[in-house]
């Protein structure tokens, strides 16, 4: 998994992380009531421009991520653009009618969506797994053995996707995967399935028991190989963050670049 990042030496990657997210889950609480069509376009600006600046991902997969989430953001946006209500219609065949309204509304709904993510995006691209579960322990006071067995869980994915190759190879020697049709389909679904099942089941058992054995589940303090502390990186972060929050909401009242500024009053 940590082939995934191309840089980690970027100072967002310095940030304590049970900071970095308690940030961005309130921001995510903010815009869930900005009806401001203005500010959630600049906001979106702003956020995809922080995100390119600070994410360590290589260039191809920053692009792709960003890609997936404009797709998804305008997927999300099309139910309340073809079929909401409003007055002043711009089309209208059969079931599908589109009005100013329903067009603004459904272009908040994509933008949110894409904030969302961004900000997801850029949490994600950006923090570690192992510092982060550190953190929640350590900073958020997370129980010990949820921690753990949420990080031991994250990094059984690289293993369940290099098994899941093997057992695909294993039935291209076998001859399984020429054969044709919808049983055959059902048949290489059902091993596949089961396959996995039972090794996850046994992983699981092995991962369990080992923790047990290490004393995962006691409730007193213990100590931790990796402290995460704070830094002045902390207050930069915050600083960073809450500028360009506000400046979506001070740009989108200084150069305005639609009248809706309430879309559920128009």
């Amino acid at each position: 998994m940590d082939a995934i990042w191309a840089s980690t030496e970027k100072w967002f990657f310095k940030i304590n992380p049970s900071l970095k997210f308690a940030t961005i889950a309130s921001l995510f609480i903010v815009y869930l009531f900005v009806h401001n069509l203005n500010t959630m376009i600049w906001t979106a600006v702003l956020f995809a421009m922080l995100y390119f600046a600070v994410n360590g991902l290589a260039g191809k997969l920053a692009f792709g991520l960003l890609s997936l989430i404009l797709v998804f953001s305008a997927l999300s946006s099309t139910a309340m653009v073809f079929f909401g209500k409003g007055t002043h219609v711009l089309f209208d065949w059969y079931l599908v009618v589109i009005s100013e309204e329903s067009l603004a509304r459904g272009i908040l709904i994509g933008l949110r969506t894409f904030i969302f993510s961004i900000l997801g995006l850029i949490m994600a691209s950006t923090t570690e797994p192992v510092p982060f579960f550190y953190s929640l322990m350590q900073q958020l006071k997370v129980p010990v053995r949820y921690a753990y067995g949420c990080l031991a869980a994250f990094r059984m994915l690289p293993m369940m996707g290099e098994e899941l190759v093997h057992i695909r190879q294993a039935m291209r020697v076998r001859g399984l995967l020429r054969k044709k049709g919808m049983r055959a389909r059902y048949e290489r679904l059902k091993r596949y399935t089961v396959t996995m099942l039972a090794q996850s089941i046994r992983r699981a058992q092995r991962t369990a028991v080992a923790m047990e054995a290490k004393r995962f589940s006691m409730s007193q303090s213990r100590t931790f190989y990796y402290e995460i502390g704070w830094s002045r990186y902390d207050l930069y972060f915050l600083v960073l963050i809450f500028a360009a929050a506000a400046l979506g909401f001070f740009l989108a009242f200084w150069f305005p670049l639609t009248p809706y500024t309430d879309v559920l009053d128009q």
